[in-house]
């Protein structure tokens, strides 16, 4: 929740020049709701493509606040974040929640951003594959495996979000490997393909060594985006390795 239009035009401004050269790099933006249109408009001739940071389960009907895939896509979005922490967290949203919401978003034609991970206390007490196994098993179990051939998934450990705490490459590439071995287990195909996202304060410092990591496939930025500089050399790094 950050941004007027004058940042926001300021930081899409910045953006596409810099977008522009990085062939082989999916790069999305996810502004606050209010903003989504306009910047869908203002990239609709770049390679950027537009993404939501939430959607509701229904359709539509008597739901004050909320905001449906299909208005999504109205707009020009092509993705959304799913059960990220801070609705997990400060909003309540259950692994089943998540797990409806995934599905509405992939109805309509959006690419979900699957969001897992664990709390500090969960990593202390040794639980990270459990938390983060039964986050990724509640989808499953409601969408089936192959919804994973049209999603993206993001490993965010909350410990390391907005706390200037990074996991280390190491731990981050053993979650991410963890991660695609469940989904391997399952289909093979897909757990080859599918992209695993590093969402713990990855900036333009650390961006190279971690995704020089064989199973971390891009990042899931927080505060390196708002400023266009440091995202769109987080996006260089992806082409150096």
């Amino acid at each position: 929740m950050n941004g007027s239009r004058t940042s926001i035009q300021a930081l899409i401004e910045g953006m596409i020049p810099g977008a522009t050269d990085l062939e082989g790099v999916d790069i999305v933006v996810c502004p606050p709701f209010v903003f989504l249109s306009e910047v869908s408009q203002a990239l609709a001739h770049s390679r950027i493509a537009v993404g939501a940071q939430n959607v509701a389960i229904p359709e539509k009907g008597a739901f004050t606040g909320e905001v449906s895939a299909s208005m999504l896509k109205d707009v020009g979005c092509d993705y959304v974040i799913i059960g990220h922490s801070e609705r997990r967290a400060l909003y309540g949203e259950t692994d089943e929640i998540v797990a409806e919401k995934f599905a509405s978003a992939l109805e309509l034609g959006l690419t979900p951003i699957l969001c897992v991970g664990e709390s500090l206390e969960e990593r202390e007490a040794g639980t990270t594959e459990n938390v983060v196994e039964r986050q990724l098993s509640s989808i499953i179990e409601y969408n089936g495996i192959a919804v994973f051939a049209n999603a993206v998934i993001a490993y965010e450990p909350v410990w390391a979000i907005g706390t200037g705490k990074t996991a280390t490459p190491h731990q981050a590439q053993e979650v991410h490997a963890f991660i695609r071995q469940l989904i391997n287990v399952q289909n093979a195909s897909i757990a080859a393909k599918i992209q695993i996202l590093y969402g713990g304060s990855m900036k333009s410092a650390n961006a190279a060594e971690l995704l020089a990591q064989d199973d971390i496939d891009g990042g899931l930025i927080g505060g390196a985006s708002l400023n266009s500089d440091d995202f769109i050399a987080i996006c260089s790094a992806a082409t150096k390795v």
